[in-house]
């Protein structure tokens, strides 16, 4: 037995430990007068107190008188006790509940002469003791805290929670007094502050509340500030006679809707209760209103409990279908929105194209999404048909929608955020980076206090980030992604994009470690067409930087299938050249031909738009490298030179494919390539500058240029404050920087394909000394064995001028 809690026989409850005192006062002198109250709600004990007591006299031989629920009496029974009081009874000791208490008996009370015993809540360590002897086990801090939260130390509610018997609730709950029911049904659904919801659910006026307050609290189901404790709102949920609930609940709600004021919370209380009829079905289509901004699977949970409770109608159908598609479920958001085309309603047959030109977006199906926002022609559709037409290549059907305002729209925040968004757009094509940045980001900045009540078929945010990305602003794409993503911009519908976008700037940036943590929080759900393609070339971009070719050819499979389950347009350029390059590197660049002619048939329908431009040139000039296609690579070449007079991003991008080409020919300025890979990462592009370094390096005669240029390299493996990529890359190049000259003429001729006596020939040395000279280098470069120590050294050396070219 714990000796800090006294006990009752075997089989009962244990007394609260603020009556220890009286029990060994009583059991060591049980013949000395008491006459004492004692006070506490329903399940602080007062009752065990008693009975531990009455066991003590009776084995004492002493008489007593003990009277629980004495603020229960009839008036007989306060008679009786003002009898008994009078006869100067040595030993009477009564329990109450607190509240207001009958003036007899407060008389009785204060006639005893002696402060009425209070039983208090437990503290934790009580309530740690008490689950240990209850349970028979020790019990952790933990889980006492758990406990104490759950109950707020309540005895009664300990024990329950702890022995597993919460079920008990439902026969307290069935016999309360109906109105102290009432209200503690309402309190559990958030109406118990209301006095005017609660004076017309009880059909009493203010002046009676008091009294069912006090009958509450006299539960014990009340904690601080009259708020249900967790178990007991549990209980309440749970326990109490159901259809008295459901009564309750609907009688509220009803209320609630006849004023007009917000149903929300009634409403989820409601929730798989089986409410039904036209009541139920028009609260739940309200609450699924007020919830659509802020959490959009609970409103698509209370649409479907409207339709189930009998609800019908085109108002109905438009929210279901906006909430199913903020909420990320697009199949159920075409459905609905199908479904509505072939209504009689114009509203809802305008409401069912948008969210069906939204799901295409999204699904990769840009020409479609376009025709349908036009059919539609409410609200921001003309917006949304604008950004759809230029995607495809019609700049000049964006610009007349544009150019024509929609009759009657209403010059909301999220009117404006999406005017805005398809101006900057547009301006993409003919204006430069900065100023198509600066509106796409004030069309996002607008757009964050105006929240998200409509499906976008694509943010703000995201598109910024694409022409960031497109232009060598990586801090801007990261900086709008973040904020995109903690404003919950979009809903679920975007969440994964300005994930995987921010995976695409960390990668461009170098930081595969923060892209591949990007890419693995969206792993796990399914992902539309377009985040899709996003998913898959950013695992294949990840895997070439890391020189994993395995990696590069279990990726290609999905990422191809992906690539034909999307429409080719403008906003996907970038994974298109990622998935151009990593063709090359397999050696299935034929099967992406006519999406590259596509890509470059677009960019040319809307006047090679240097900002769009460009990026894909420099892919396709890496394809053709690993290609050894020198009359391709040379065409790009001219054409990212064509370029360079647009822009600081363009130039640098030309002046890199210069380098690269006569890095490759052998025939190159070390100090050049230096200062252009410098530019690179200038632009953020660290991984493409430590690269273009590294690579001359391990082709320059000049022994000093070599150290100056692995030296490069590793500055350029990645930005201040980040994480520097793992892998054979950064691995190797700083291996590299301690291998001998000899070591690395080594190091090529095996790489060529010479064997050990070989390359000893072309060297004037033996084979044996070859051989030692490769197994020194696997030791400076960390190889595990051989035919790592050769993957590794393939992918650091490249081609020799005139040998294939393994990876770019």
């Amino acid at each position: 037995m714990n000796p800090q809690l006294s006990h009752t026989p075997p089989g009962t409850a244990l007394v609260h430990p603020a009556a220890r005192q009286l029990l060994t006062e009583v059991a060591t002198h049980p013949g000395n007068p008491l006459r004492l109250a004692v006070a506490a709600p329903g399940g602080y004990g007062k009752t065990t107190v008693l009975t531990a007591l009455g066991r003590s006299f009776r084995d004492a031989g002493v008489d007593a008188v003990l009277i629980d629920d004495a603020d229960r009496l009839d008036e007989d029974g306060l008679a009786k006790l003002v009898e008994l009081a009078g006869l100067d009874t040595p030993r009477l000791v009564l329990a109450h509940r607190p509240g207001r208490l009958p003036a007899t008996l407060r008389s009785v009370i204060e006639g005893f002469g002696r402060e009425t015993l209070v039983l208090t809540a437990l503290t934790q360590g009580e309530v740690r003791l008490l689950v240990e002897n209850v349970t028979g086990r020790p019990a952790t801090a933990g889980l006492a805290a758990e406990v104490h939260a759950l109950t707020g130390g309540v005895p009664r509610f300990v024990e329950r929670v702890a022995a597993g018997r919460t079920a008990e609730f439902r026969g307290e709950l069935a016999e309360l007094d109906e109105d102290v029911l009432h209200y503690l049904i309402a309190a559990e659904a958030g109406a118990g502050r209301n006095l005017d919801l609660l004076c017309a659910l009880l059909d009493c006026d203010r002046d009676r509340l008091p009294a069912v307050f006090d009958g509450a609290r006299a539960t014990g189901l009340l904690g601080e500030n009259d708020v249900l404790l967790p178990v007991a709102a549990d209980a309440v949920r749970t326990h109490a006679p159901a259809a008295r609930r459901l009564t309750v609940l609907q009688r509220l709600v009803e209320l609630q809707l006849r004023d007009g004021l917000p149903v929300l919370d009634l409403a989820k209380s409601l929730l798989d209760t089986g409410s039904s009829g036209t009541s139920a079905a028009a609260a739940f289509e309200a609450a699924a209103g007020e919830a659509l901004a802020e959490d959009a699977k609970l409103a698509v949970r209370l649409f479907e409990a409207a339709a189930e409770a009998g609800g019908r109608g085109s108002s109905l159908s438009v929210g279901w279908a906006t909430a199913a598609a903020l909420s990320g479920d697009l199949d159920t958001a075409l459905r609905l929105g199908d479904s509505m085309l072939s209504g009689a309603d114009p509203e809802a047959r305008a409401a069912g194209a948008e969210v069906a030109a939204t799901v295409l977006a999204h699904r990769g199906e840009l020409a479609r999404s376009a025709e349908l926002y036009q059919w539609s022609g409410r609200g921001s559709a003309p917006a949304f048909a604008a950004i759809a037409l230029l995607g495809t290549g019609d700049p000049a059907g964006a610009r007349r929608l544009l150019d024509t305002p929609a009759p009657g729209a209403v010059p909301t925040l999220f009117a404006g955020a999406a005017a805005r968004m398809a101006h900057g757009v547009v301006e993409s094509v003919s204006d430069g980076a900065t100023e198509t940045l600066s509106t796409l980001l004030g069309a996002a900045a607008m757009l964050e206090p105006a929240g998200t009540g409509a499906p976008l078929p694509d943010s703000p945010a995201a598109l910024a980030a694409l022409v960031a990305l497109h232009s060598g602003e990586l801090a801007l794409a990261e900086s709008v992604l973040k904020r995109a993503l903690d404003n919950g911009i979009g809903g679920d519908l975007l969440a994964a994009r300005h994930r995987l976008l921010l995976g695409w700037v960390a990668m461009t940036a170098g930081d595969l470690t923060t892209a591949a943590a990007h890419r693995d929080a969206v792993a796990a759900g399914p992902l539309e067409a377009r985040d899709e393609l996003f998913f898959a070339t950013l695992e294949l971009g990840l895997a070439r930087r890391a020189s994993d070719l395995l990696g590069l050819q279990r990726g290609w499979d999905r990422a191809y299938q992906a690539s034909m389950r999307q429409q080719t347009d403008l906003f996907t350029l970038l994974p298109l050249g990622e998935l151009a390059i990593a063709a090359a590197r397999v050696g299935a660049h034929p099967k992406l031909t006519r999406q590259l002619d596509r890509a470059q048939a677009l960019l040319a329908d809307l006047g090679d738009p240097p900002l769009w431009t460009a990026s894909l040139h420099w892919s396709r000039l890496h394809a053709a490298i690993t290609l050894e296609d020198h009359e391709a690579a040379e065409t790009h070449l001219a054409a990212l030179t064509g370029l360079a007079p647009c822009g600081r991003y363009d130039a640098a991008l030309a002046e890199a494919a210069r380098g690269w080409l006569a890095v490759l020919s052998g025939e190159f300025d070390p100090d050049e390539i230096s200062a252009t890979a410098a530019e690179l990462h200038g632009f953020g592009l660290c991984w493409d500058a430590a690269r273009l370094a590294g690579q001359a390096a391990i082709r320059t005669s000049d022994r000093k240029a070599m150290v100056l240029l692995l030296e490069a390299a590793r500055q350029f493996q990645g930005a201040p404050g980040r994480r520097e990529p793992s892998g054979p890359e950064s691995v190797g190049t700083a291996g590299l920087s301690a291998l001998s000259e000899r070591e690395l003429e080594v190091a090529r001729l095996v790489v060529d394909g010479l064997t050990y006596k070989q390359a000893g020939g072309k060297l004037f040395i033996s084979g044996k000394t070859v051989e030692h000279h490769m197994a020194r280098i696997r030791g400076k470069l960390g190889a595990g064995d051989r035919r790592e120590l050769l993957a590794t050294l393939r992918d650091l050396l490249g081609p020799t001028p005139g040998q294939p070219a393994d990876e770019v």
